[in-house]
């Protein structure tokens, strides 16, 4: 028995040695990858995160949301598509999707106004210009979605007179139906003044989260949606999740 303890004991430490040596190597691995892509190409600027792939020796580099692809001693740098062939799965785009899902309850939901419908059981935020062509029709349509509550974060990114009409938008005494009396219903936007603080903190977030086109909407799953869909497809995405 007691050399079947040791057995045991000998072979668990052995497993924990070789556990070890392999976090070390791949620690060394990631600081080589750091250390030469640094030297050699700095103005990819700061690595994020270093992973390895399914792919042997090739290791995924994240610079912010950008996913790279180099290998083991950073030599060569790869911007493109990981493709699982075997199970048909493009690996670059699940990435992609992760990071750039949006934690709904870290949204600045104090810089933007509430439309509400119905119960306003249902949530989503939308991030839109009031110079965008795309979003007007998309306003249209989005009027046939109900029980829902739109967080509309105002997002001047066509120019200064977005900027402008999004600034006394968000001063109007009721910003809710100034911003659909404008989009829906095709009237002017008075001019109006307060703190715009908030406008500028849209602009600064939808950058760092990469949102570069208007309309975009993100659910309370993360899920983010750029461009106009039909009322039809929101009401299918707001239906698959559990609110």
């Amino acid at each position: 028995m007691k050399s079947i303890k040791n057995i045991v004991l000998a072979t668990l430490l052995a497993v924990g040695l070789v556990a070890a040596a392999t976090q070390v190597h791949a620690q060394g691995q990631e600081a080589a990858i750091r250390k030469n892509l640094a030297d050699r190409l700095p103005q990819m600027g700061k690595i994020d995160e270093v992973t390895r792939t399914p792919m042997p020796g090739l290791y995924e580099i994240r610079i912010g949301m950008d996913v790279y692809y180099t290998d083991a001693e950073g030599n060569f740098v790869i911007h493109g598509q990981l493709i699982d062939a075997k199970a048909q799965r493009n690996l670059t785009e699940e990435r992609t999707e992760k990071l750039m899902a949006i934690d709904f309850a870290a949204l600045p939901l104090k810089d933007a106004f509430p439309i509400v419908r119905g119960n306003g059981k249902r949530k989503v935020a939308l991030f839109e210009d009031p110079n965008c062509g795309y979003c007007k029709r998309f306003e249209r349509d989005l009027q046939k979605v109900d029980n829902v509550t739109i967080y509309m974060f105002l997002y001047p990114i066509l120019g200064p007179d977005s900027d402008a009409k999004s600034r006394n938008l968000w001063c109007a005494k009721d910003k809710g139906k100034a911003w659909l009396d404008y989009m829906v219903r095709d009237q002017g936007i008075a001019a109006a003044s307060c703190d715009t603080a908030a406008v500028s903190r849209n602009v600064e977030f939808g950058r760092k989260y990469k949102i570069t086109g208007t309309p975009t909407m993100i659910f309370t799953n993360g899920t983010r949606v750029p461009g106009a869909i039909a009322a039809a497809d929101v009401e299918k995405l707001l239906a698959d999740i559990k609110q």
